[in-house]
């Protein structure tokens, strides 16, 4: 019962939202003289507000969900954009909402061309570190870090292909995507044929990952790692395995699965270099007590767009980036894809290149 009361106050604040910008735009087209058909107005506003539910209906409904991806942008900035208007006009002389609208409408409209581009134009971070461990029998290595792809519709084989390329261009020596590789359902991966462009990554000792929180969502976790495995990619599932005499790798399940194992419990004792994938950085002070060299993490997308990396650099210990945890190096990467608005403010999709020198 008290789910039920709180979904209903969810939705009751949304549709509460959706009102007052579907208001404030309509202010706007009345000064333009464009508000002619108010019936049709609020009901294409609101079939777009509910689109996410309306695309889960049935798959040739897909559209919809395409729809409230690019809704979440507009509802987000929107919301803002129209706060500032309206304080605009209540607290200055200037009235004018037809230039104060069209301003707003340009910012925005700005805004979605900059999160694209910031989206799907990837960087590659740089990063160099020393690593204090004596029985590798490397001297050094290079690895290269990326995380939710999100791969689907919108981050789509073409992105992929951007990755790939990047990857093989810094020719490493392994390769560790820390989950969230699909966007939930693998199918979309299938059937753009996707695993051809996996497969061409090229690295010394393999390519390996972690499943994310929506790999979990998609509730096809078999048919991800066939996938995964017939693209090249070893996904690792609460599983440690050792690379020869160079160095180990565990792959942690993603908190969502409440019965994933304890990293004590995964732990080898040789005393090689051990690097962890853990999808969400929930927790860095046990792997950093257990003695883990390189922790690895994604998930938070760096809020993905401003101001939300406020909430998440709250919420997590680190959210993005570099930082050494007593003896333990831990990277958070924002991500290579996006989730939701094929947008970035703020962030940007990036892969990361890290430089190991053991002494």
């Amino acid at each position: 019962m008290a789910k039920v009361i709180l979904g209903i106050g969810v939705v009751g604040i949304y549709s509460a939202l959706t009102f007052y910008l579907g208001w404030s735009v309509k202010q706007w087209l009345v000064a333009m003289r464009w508000f002619n058909y108010p019936f049709f107005y609020w009901l294409g506003l609101y079939i777009i507000a509910f689109s996410i539910v309306i695309g889960r209906v049935h798959e040739s409904l897909r559209v919809f969900s395409v729809i409230s991806n690019y809704w979440m942008f507009v509802f987000e900035y929107g919301l803002m954009l129209c706060l500032a208007a309206q304080f605009l006009i209540w607290l200055t002389p200037f009235k004018n909402v037809q230039i104060i609208g069209s301003i707003a409408i340009a910012i925005l409209v700005f805004l979605c061309i900059v999160g694209s581009y910031l989206a799907y134009s990837p960087v590659v971070r740089n990063l160099e570190i020393t690593m204090d461990k004596k029985d590798s029998e490397l001297s050094s290595m290079r690895i290269v870090v990326a995380s939710d792809f999100h791969l689907g519709v919108l981050s789509n084989k073409k992105h992929l292909q951007r990755f790939v390329h990047l990857s093989n261009e810094a020719k490493p020596d392994i390769i560790f995507l820390a989950g969230d590789i699909v966007d939930d359902d693998p199918k979309w991966f299938v059937k753009e044929g996707m695993a051809e462009v996996m497969k061409s990554l090229t690295a010394t000792y393999g390519v390996y990952g972690v499943l994310g929180n929506h790999e979990y969502y998609g509730k096809k976790i078999p048919e991800f790692v066939e996938e995964m495995e017939n693209a090249g990619v070893k996904i690792l599932r609460d599983e440690t395995i050792r690379v020869g005499n160079a160095f180990i790798v565990t792959g942690q399940e993603d908190i969502t699965n409440k019965e994933r194992q304890q990293l004590n419990v995964l732990r080898l004792r040789d005393n090689l270099p051990w690097f962890v994938m853990n999808h969400t950085p929930n927790d860095l002070v046990t792997p950093s007590q257990e003695g883990v060299d390189f922790h690895m993490s994604g998930h938070t997308h760096k809020g993905q767009m401003w101001p939300n990396q406020y909430i998440t650099a709250r919420v997590f210990e680190l959210d993005y980036g570099y930082k050494m945890k007593e003896q333990m190096h831990t990277l958070v990467s924002s991500g290579f894809g996006f989730w939701g608005p094929p947008m970035r403010i703020g962030s940007r999709s990036e892969l990361w290149v890290v430089d190991i020198t053991f002494r």
